[in-house]
């Protein structure tokens, strides 16, 4: 009777897979039950939808559901909910929401993850969450003057180039993506410029790291800028970047920050990789703050200077800075922390002056071998030539 009713049986269960996204989930708790069905080997699939239609009764409706979920005691019913799409909830294995960003601090860390190889290893076990890619309107930008229009161009330009210079035309249009992302998103400056260069002047760090570690003192490679130029031109124009739609954040995949598991990954564009705020907050429907149309004007010289950043409530880093000898790092107290500001150099090593590359040359001679003079045969010698084995005819 039971194979009479096997293809009837598939059918069902396969329906009831595609209509619900929790069924999906709980029919792996009720795995077992399909096993028992038939000795023969038959492949999971067949055996899960008759355990689900056999469990619902071929009843594809809630009402159906709630019968298979009484089913399951409450550990089963709390994996099963734990790898449900259609729940979207921010707080993962049954813990206090935020628990990714916690410390016995009581307060966010700021460091920067795992990096390297084990970096790209996490990133890539992680899934692009379900359902996270969500359309993107248009950006109208409406500035106030053609002044403020070139500020806004030449803003989300320095964010393309310095962040995705030698990217996919794909990946520079998915960096453009999320600052103008930014600027509609009422957690975020209502302008271009404001959000390229948020955090810049306070002791709390950049949102993008180009503003604060003196990228800004070395000057464009021309075609580089004007591709990045091409690319924020159309994203002010209205252009899209499908691929990552909704995304406000954003890490190259040789990194894995602190924050990556809080949010919802999209997708992987070039070297970077995307993500948007779980839930509502990274819906299309919220970005609804609009550009302000007045971009502040940047002081790009104060920026370009590189700069070591700290979590601190203060902020007087210009006064420790400017207190700090070039090419040296110093410790200060600023409200009660103690603090490390300076300019750090690359591997700790700084360009050598004039001076000093001649007085390193001198003392190189010292190494040098001599040259090797032969002396003359004594009397009643011949000298013969050497033949060097080995050695091609000339």
């Amino acid at each position: 009777m039971l194979k009479g009713r096997l293809p009837q049986l598939k059918t069902t269960g396969r329906r009831a897979l595609a209509a619900a996204p929790m069924a999906v989930a709980v029919s792996l708790a009720v795995m077992g039950l399909a096993m028992s069905a038939s000795s023969s080997v038959r492949p999971d699939l067949d055996r899960t939808a008759e355990a689900v239609a056999r469990a619902t009764g071929g009843d594809l409706t809630p009402n159906g559901l709630k019968l298979i979920m009484a089913r399951l005691d409450p550990g089963q019913l709390a994996i099963a909910r734990r790898f449900d799409p259609a729940l979207n909830q921010a707080e993962l294995y049954g813990l206090t929401p935020g628990w990714e960003s916690l410390s016995l601090r009581g307060k966010p860390s700021l460091d920067a993850g795992v990096s390297g190889v084990a970096a790209q290893q996490l990133n890539a076990a992680m899934p692009n969450a379900f359902g996270a890619l969500q359309p993107a309107k248009p950006f109208d930008l409406r500035p106030a003057t053609e002044a403020d229009r070139k500020r806004a161009l030449r803003c989300l330009t320095q964010a393309v180039y310095y962040e995705a210079a030698l990217e996919p035309t794909e990946g520079q249009e998915g960096v453009a993506q999320v600052v103008l992302n930014r600027v509609r998103d009422p957690n975020y400056p209502a302008t271009v410029c404001g959000v390229v260069y948020q955090g810049a002047e306070r002791t709390t760090g950049c949102q993008f790291s180009f503003t604060c570690d003196g990228a800004l003192a070395r000057a464009p490679i021309p075609w580089a800028w004007n591709r990045a130029a091409r690319v924020a031109e159309r994203a002010l124009a209205g252009h899209v970047a499908t691929r990552v739609g909704t995304a406000t954040h954003y890490h190259a995949d040789y990194v894995h920050p602190w924050w990556s598991p809080t949010l919802a990954k999209i997708t992987q564009v070039g070297a970077h990789i995307f993500y948007r705020w779980k839930g509502a907050p990274g819906e299309s429907n919220a970005f609804v703050q609009r550009s302000a149309g007045r971009e502040p004007v940047i002081d790009e010289a104060r920026f370009a200077r590189p700069r070591i950043l700290l979590a601190t409530a203060a902020d007087s880093v210009e006064e420790a800075l400017a207190a700090a000898a070039p090419n040296q790092l110093r410790t200060v107290e600023i409200n009660g922390q103690t603090r490390v500001v300076g300019v750090a150099s690359l591997g700790g090593r700084r360009q050598a002056s004039k001076e000093e590359i001649a007085a390193i040359n001198e003392r190189l001679k010292a190494y040098e071998a001599p040259a090797v003079t032969v002396a003359p045969p004594p009397p009643g010698v011949t000298a013969m030539a050497v033949e060097e084995v080995g050695k091609p005819a000339a």
